[in-house]
């Protein structure tokens, strides 16, 4: 059987937000999508069947963490990321830009040779340029691969944000050269600039020019406050090709995505649900609930009393709490999936709200409460 080629198309539009749906031959994704992160090939503390269970459509895994653990060729001995974690969702991978800057010991930028950096893990030095990123995604085997880009820190540097803009355009030159033709995969650019307009807009322009399935906003969840990401997607919203997803990456709270979708994106990554699970945090439609205080000692009501799915509202704040404050592993599985569902909730009626022409009323509902 042919494989589907990758394609994308709106439902409908309320404003600036969408409700698309991604094709890919793994699966079709509706969009906007919140992307659960699975960075080592695992979403911490959930099997693949439960994360399917709350009606995630696809992952992401992270390329900077895979090549150094397991290797890119243990993978493909596997038959690729997909038969290795044992996931049949579409699965997106990140070019490994970002955790260069966050996480190696010692890393430094060349122009031509890419990032040349010590692992996090035992310092052993890597190599990573914009063919060898493309390389490492195409041989994980991931649906849509993200260019090889520079992510700088938080900076009011213009100077040195324009700098760094270039060399990322540079990149995804070569990185769209590496990836060649092909039509069951998607590749994606990634927009940088900072907090400058005329940056933004001239690397989304370039962009264009080099021509990417996909276009998504990089360079922020660095350390920029809500308003300020808010007025970098105000800038630039009437400039993103109304016919790709836009994609905002490393984003983030309830609240942060439901002001994206308000600007027009499309897809959301963030490892929120997932650590915040991990440490006794749980996001509802009543806010946010840390699990570990002592008030929930008494209180024998789930997380979320309207909550069929898995089960989880089976679970009582009481139980919560004894797990998280006697250290069960329970703790942190049941939370993780309370989150990564709640957040699929969300998008759902983020989608639903779209669909019928009321997202600016569920925006202005939700977008303090959550």
């Amino acid at each position: 059987m042919a494989l589907k080629n990758f394609a994308f198309k709106i439902l409908s539009k309320d404003k600036f937000a969408r409700c698309g749906l991604i094709e890919t031959h793994r699966g079709n994704i509706n969009t906007p999508a919140f992307m659960p992160v699975g960075t080592q090939a695992t979403v911490k503390a959930c099997t693949i069947d439960d994360i399917k269970k709350t009606g995630s459509e696809i992952i992401l895994s992270n390329t900077y963490h895979l090549m150094i653990r397991p290797g890119v060729e243990r993978v493909q001995s596997a038959g690729g990321l997909h038969n290795f974690m044992n996931c049949d969702l579409p699965i997106l991978t990140d070019s490994g830009g970002f955790q260069v800057m966050s996480l190696s010991k010692l890393n430094k930028i060349d122009r031509e040779k890419g990032a040349i950096f010590n692992s996090h893990v035992d310092g052993k030095k890597f190599f990573l340029s914009p063919e060898e990123s493309i390389r490492i995604q195409l041989g994980l085997n991931s649906d849509i691969i993200m260019i090889m880009d520079e992510c700088p820190r938080k900076s009011n540097d213009y100077e040195l944000i324009k700098k760094s803009m270039n060399l990322s355009l540079y990149w995804a030159e070569r990185s769209k050269k590496a990836f060649g033709q092909n039509p069951h995969k998607a590749l994606f650019g990634i927009i940088q600039g900072g907090l400058f307009k005329d940056l933004r807009i001239k690397s989304l322009t370039e962009l264009f020019r080099i021509g990417f399935d996909g276009y998504a906003m990089g360079g922020l969840a660095v350390g920029e406050s809500q308003n300020e990401m808010f007025g970098v997607l105000d800038d630039i919203k009437e400039h993103l090709p109304e016919d790709k997803p836009h994609y905002l990456m490393g984003v983030g709270t309830p609240s942060d995505i439901i002001g994206a979708v308000k600007r027009g994106i499309d897809m959301f990554d963030c490892v929120l649900p997932t650590r915040s699970g991990r440490t006794g945090l749980a996001f509802t439609w009543e806010g946010r609930i840390n699990i570990k205080n002592n008030r929930y000692q008494t209180d024998n009501t789930p997380l979320d009393l309207n909550c069929s799915n898995l089960n989880l509202n089976k679970y009582s704040k009481n139980y919560l709490n004894h797990l998280f404050n006697t250290n069960e592993i329970l703790a942190s599985m049941l939370l993780t999936l309370h989150n990564i569902n709640f957040y699929q909730e969300l998008m759902s009626a983020i989608r639903k709200n779209i669909l019928e022409g009321t997202f600016d009323q569920f925006h202005d509902k939700y977008i303090d409460k959550l």
